[in-house]
Parts: C-alpha cells; sequence; structure tokens
C-alpha cells in the first residue's frame, strides 16, 4: 500500500523555508565563500581553452562547457546531502538541512537586489547622479554616464523586475522539482549566459548553448512570476489591474521571450514606463521617480513569497508523492 513520505517533504519545506531566513537575515555571501563566484572562476578558466577558430567545434565545445561546469558544481551537492540524509540517524537528517539550506541559499538573492538598488534611490532622492551611476554598473551593462535620472531609475526597476526570476523565483522553481542540486544546476545555466550566451563574435559559438538553455529553463518561471507579480501588486494595493493589461499587451516586446513578462508586469503594477533605449519601451508614462525603486523591491518580496506557498510548496509535495509512487511500483 502506497504511503507518502511526510518526512521527505518537512525537510524539503525546512531547507526552503530556512534559506529564505538566511537572505532576510544575512543577505548575501562574502563573495570570497559565494559559490556562483566559485563558477564564474571555472567558467572563466576553461572558455580560453575551449575556443576554437573552426565555429562547428566551438558550438561543440560550448555544450561540454556547459555540461561539465554543471558537474561540477552539482555532482558534489548531491553526494553530500545524499550522505547526510541516508545517515548518522536524526543527526544526519538536521545536517543536511541546515546545510541544504545553507547551500540552497547561495543559489538565490532576495535581500540582495536591494543592496544594490537602494543605494540608487537615496542617491537620487538628494540629487546626486553622480552617485547614483556608480552603483548602477552593479546591475544592469549599460553605460551609466550616458543615462539620465528617469533613465537610472528606468534601468534600476527593469533589473528588479527581470531578477525576481532569475535570481529568486527560478531557483525556487528548480528546487521544488530536483531539490538543492536542481536549485545549483539553474544557478550554472544562469551564471553561464551572463558570462558567454551574448551575440558577438568572441561568445557567439561558445555561448549559443548556454544562451539557449538560459531561455529554455527560465520560460516556465517567467510566466509564473508575472502571473503572481499581478497578485503581489494586488496585495501590495499597487495598480493590479494596469499590471494585468500591460503584461498582456507589453510582454512580447523584448527581444528575450521572457524578461518582458516581468518588466511589463511590474511597469503595470507601478502605473510607469520602462524603457532600454534602442530596445523597448514598455508600460504608459505616468512618470517615474526614485521611489519607484522601492516599491520594485516590495513587489519582488512578495512575489517570493508567492511563488513558495502557490508554487513551491504544492510542486515539493507532488515530486514526493510521485517519487513515492514509482518507487512502490518497484
Amino acid at each position: 500500500m502506497f504511503v507518502f513520505d511526510f518526512s521527505w517533504f518537512v525537510d524539503s519545506a525546512l531547507i526552503f523555508i530556512l534559506a529564505f531566513l538566511i537572505d532576510i537575515v544575512l543577505g548575501e555571501y562574502p563573495d570570497r565563500i559565494h559559490p556562483t563566484i566559485g563558477i564564474g572562476k571555472i567558467i572563466s578558466y576553461l572558455k580560453p581553452k575551449l575556443k576554437n577558430p573552426n565555429p562547428r567545434v566551438e558550438k561543440a565545445n560550448g555544450v561540454f562547457l556547459a555540461v561539465v561546469v554543471m558537474l561540477i558544481a552539482t555532482l558534489p551537492v548531491f553526494l553530500l546531502l545524499f550522505f547526510l540524509r541516508l545517515s548518522f540517524g536524526l543527526y544526519g537528517q538536521i545536517a543536511y538541512i541546515i546545510l541544504g539550506a545553507i547551500l540552497f541559499k547561495a543559489t538565490f538573492a532576495v535581500t540582495g537586489m536591494g543592496q544594490y538598488t537602494k543605494p540608487i534611490a537615496s542617491a537620487l532622492k538628494r540629487n546626486d547622479l553622480i552617485d547614483a551611476r556608480k552603483w548602477l554598473p552593479f546591475i544592469v551593462r549599460r553605460d551609466p554616464n550616458t543615462l539620465n535620472e528617469r533613465q537610472i531609475i528606468s534601468a534600476a526597476v527593469e533589473s528588479i523586475a527581470e531578477s525576481t526570476t532569475d535570481g529568486i523565483t527560478a531557483p525556487f522553481f528548480f528546487f521544488a522539482i530536483f531539490g538543492v542540486p536542481g536549485a545549483f544546476a539553474y544557478r550554472v545555466i544562469n551564471t553561464l549566459d551572463s558570462m558567454v550566451g551574448y551575440k558577438n563574435d568572441e561568445n557567439k559559438n561558445i555561448g549559443w548553448f548556454s544562451a539557449n538553455l538560459d531561455t529554455i529553463v527560465n520560460y516556465i518561471p517567467a510566466r509564473l512570476t508575472a502571473y503572481l507579480m499581478v497578485a503581489a501588486s494586488f496585495l501590495l494595493r499597487e495598480n493590479w489591474r494596469e499590471s494585468w493589461h500591460i503584461l498582456k499587451r507589453d510582454k512580447s516586446k523584448t527581444v528575450s521571450i521572457n524578461a518582458g513578462w516581468t518588466i511589463s508586469a511590474m511597469a503595470g503594477a507601478l502605473d510607469t514606463q520602462l524603457e532600454k533605449q534602442g530596445y523597448y519601451t514598455l508600460g504608459d508614462d505616468h512618470g517615474i521617480t526614485p521611489q519607484h525603486i522601492n516599491r520594485a523591491l516590495r513587489v519582488m518580496t512578495v512575489t517570493a513569497v508567492l511563488f513558495g506557498l502557490i508554487v513551491v510548496m504544492p510542486v515539493l509535495a507532488l515530486r514526493i508523492y510521485v517519487a513515492e509512487l514509482s518507487y512502490g511500483k518497484f
């Protein structure tokens, strides 16, 4: 007779909750111990060695790069947590939960975005464009010296909206399906995309696989996040009707098939227009102020909480149910 293994669900839920609390209390880990920094160093080391004048060979090497970095990052995490969960009885289970939470936290950042965008809002409130521009390179690749106040605010809000997916809810999503190793695998893919996923001459071949893989893995999380962003705007008494309207109208106006979803939902929620010059304009222009940055951070945080409650917990339960059901057939 099939029996749902509730302990696996409880352990996974505790890892998720504890990791969320670590993020709120401690914020980002220092760079010297942050796994994402280590992943970036591995990519930087391997990339030059896999470059090749033959485009086909270089594309194949791009696949190799993604697979190798993913194995290096995720296999030790899987083996360590698997060993702890099944060894040392109760002590192993406790260690599994604590270490799992510490590792899982490294794959997402809820409060981290505020560390870089709140100073931008503060600087602009003081009419200090120079200081605001100093913070912008931490979150976007645009040349800050070419941007005026409106464009700086827009860039910050856009970054918050897009990072809600790739910095929070997508790792949540893959944790729910594949556990902590799944969240690490996603972080590898997203880091690869940020480092080699460009269409310039240097990266178009070595990074083609990583760029397309990032698009695929973000497809479902981006859409779920956008819908929950509308719900978050309702709970925060932002303009949820406009969020829904702009989401439907503008979600396909970006080159990325995923980014436009959350950026348009955020633009509507804040009743403003977000623009990357020469690329897209989302939402209707009702003005934009530094306060929009703080409002965007609140929408992001509530969206993250909703994603945890409405997506992560049910998917965790379903995953364990399916695993136990499949195991029972053998």
